[in-house]
């Protein structure tokens, strides 16, 4: 452990030792009282010698930071301040005004009000730009992401004015809105992908992602759905009980999802329950490398069981149960305190005794080791090997193993696309081309089936892609862009289609250029194989 040296107040020291008790009791038979005593000498020796004035909150914060370093790498100090924006995305909801917004040459430009929120019961629109907040201009380049959640989050039942301008329309708009609870979906796109097949991606496991699940499969068998595709890849968890729930709605009744336990946490079971809303019918689960967690929770207990097939790329490999402890000064620290095991008795935590630089490293290292691209990359020994309910092999250590590898797809990229990436270009241009066609498009295109079919990106269209390029000083690489080609007009059409509907658009269209999606169908769509890869 490293040494400490920091200057702290009797409070102070006793944090510290709450903070320090678990390190205490890890089997090195440290005597606390002998800790507490180098603490107490080094705030008297720093009282009385040290040259400068020192700033103990910050030491102390400090302290704690490291101090949760020499643990693992998901046990976190989150400062006060930080404290209620780290926990929205897991609440499933913050206050504020409802607006799903973007910064387009300086201007706040309203992308989607949401849906029920306090902006789009007033009629606020798509397009709309807010140029005054409380009276102030909020157009120049002191704008950022931070200024307009500073201005628009609040407390609910605070007020807000906010003028708009709006094409079409002389003068500005002016609006009081209300400042409310607003939802954040952990639910992206629901929809049928194909006869008979419905598609739901999850992007975390929030408060709210077990209503939101169960309202995404009501959804889909009224519009015929029998098989389902549960997109988990880049979902790096969240909370442990919607994940458990969400397990729960595949399997029958009395069935382990998983199991925790650690040296002062006894082993606890979790069971399935009589609840499941889609116990019967093809599963085909999505998984990739930056699947985590929860996910890896809800991957195992389904591979486990035999209940479905897992596809795509090894996950993550985090396998440590957090717990929330509150300090007194209102921040908090995240402590691991058990591990979980799937229903085989799998542990899938990577290693982590290299340190959190190297743990973090490890998506380079499985790129450097081919894992990304070939599955016979990846070597485990026998002693991973575990049995699922069915009497299949499959693998603890470092993530959840699909049934069906899918290899990274890196056909479109090149350096020119990621300079178009990294310059921000598609975005810009079509927020400007959907501001100016809104009206003309939607009249063309009432829906996204026929945006879908009949919308493409024409030479007009690109000829503002390439203007936004060399106002960004992109130089051309005709050879790279010819290979990057189809990629940039999916996410051109896509992003027109999201800012004319919704994020569920966005992935119709995105899907087309997306093989694992593609080859989750194909496995679904010939029952023969789907039957040999379950057995």
């Amino acid at each position: 452990m490293k040494t400490l040296s920091i200057v702290c107040s009797k409070g102070t020291i006793q944090l510290l030792l709450l903070l320090l008790f678990p390190l205490f009791l890890t089997g090195q038979r440290t005597d606390p009282v002998e800790g507490l005593k180098k603490l107490q000498i080094a705030l008297q020796i720093i009282n009385y010698a040290y040259v400068d004035t020192v700033h103990e909150d910050e030491l102390v914060k400090t302290a704690i930071v490291e101090m949760l370093k020499e643990l693992d790498p998901h046990s976190i100090y989150i400062p006060k301040e930080e404290l209620q924006r780290a926990n929205e995305p897991l609440q499933g909801n913050f206050e504020g005004v409802g607006i799903q917004f973007e910064i387009l040459k300086d201007t706040i430009i309203v992308v989607h009000p949401l849906p029920g929120g306090p902006s789009e019961k007033l009629g606020i629109i798509s397009g709309d730009k807010i140029v005054k907040i409380d009276g102030e201009d909020v157009v120049g380049k002191h704008i950022n992401n931070q200024f307009v959640l500073d201005h628009l989050r609040g407390k609910r039942g605070t007020k807000v004015q906010v003028s708009i301008y709006r094409r079409g329309k002389k003068g500005l708009l002016d609006y009081t809105i209300v400042r409310d609870k607003i939802p954040i979906n952990s639910i992206d796109a629901v929809y049928m992908i194909a006869p008979g097949i419905g598609y739901i991606n999850c992007n975390r496991f929030s408060l709210t992602t077990t209503d939101e699940f169960q309202d995404a499969v009501k959804k889909l068998k009224g519009e015929g759905m029998n098989s389902l595709i549960l997109d988990l890849r880049n979902n790096a968890g969240g909370y442990m009980a919607p994940a458990i729930e969400l397990s729960d709605e595949f399997l029958g009744l009395g069935k382990i999802i998983v199991y925790t336990e650690g040296m002062r946490s006894k082993r606890e079971n979790f069971y399935s329950t009589f609840r499941g809303n889609f116990e019967h019918g093809k599963v085909v689960i999505m998984i990739n490398e930056n699947s985590a967690s929860s996910s890896e929770i809800v991957a195992g207990a389904i591979q486990d069981w035999d209940r479905g097939l897992i596809v795509g790329r090894r996950s993550f490999g985090k396998g440590l149960v957090q717990r929330p402890y509150n300090l007194p000064d209102s921040s908090q620290i995240r402590l691991t305190t058990a591990r979980y095991h799937t229903p085989s008795g799998r542990y899938i935590q990577k290693p982590y005794q290299d340190g959190i630089e190297e743990y973090y490293m490890d998506f380079t290292n499985r790129y450097r080791r081919g894992e990304l691209v070939h599955a016979d990359s990846i070597k485990l020994p026998d002693s991973l090997k575990y049995q699922t309910a069915g009497g299949r092999t499959v693998y603890g250590g470092g993530g959840i193993m699909p049934d069906v590898f899918i290899p990274w797809d890196s056909t479109f990229l090149t350096d020119y696309y990621l300079d178009v990436r990294r310059n921000n270009i598609i975005n810009p241009l079509v927020g400007e081309y959907v501001d100016k066609h809104r009206q003309e498009l939607l009249k063309r295109y009432p829906d996204c089936t026929s945006f879908k079919t009949n919308f493409e990106v024409d030479e007009p269209l690109m000829e503002l892609f390439f203007k936004a390029a060399g106002e960004a000083d992109m130089e051309m690489n005709e050879e790279e862009f010819t290979i990057s080609e189809p990629l940039i007009n999916v996410q051109i059409k896509g992003l027109i289609a999201q800012k004319l509907w919704d994020i569920t658009s966005y992935y119709i269209i995105a899907h087309e250029l997306d093989p694992e999606v593609m080859r989750a169908v194909e496995i679904i769509q010939d029952e023969p194989l789907f039957q040999e890869l379950s057995d």
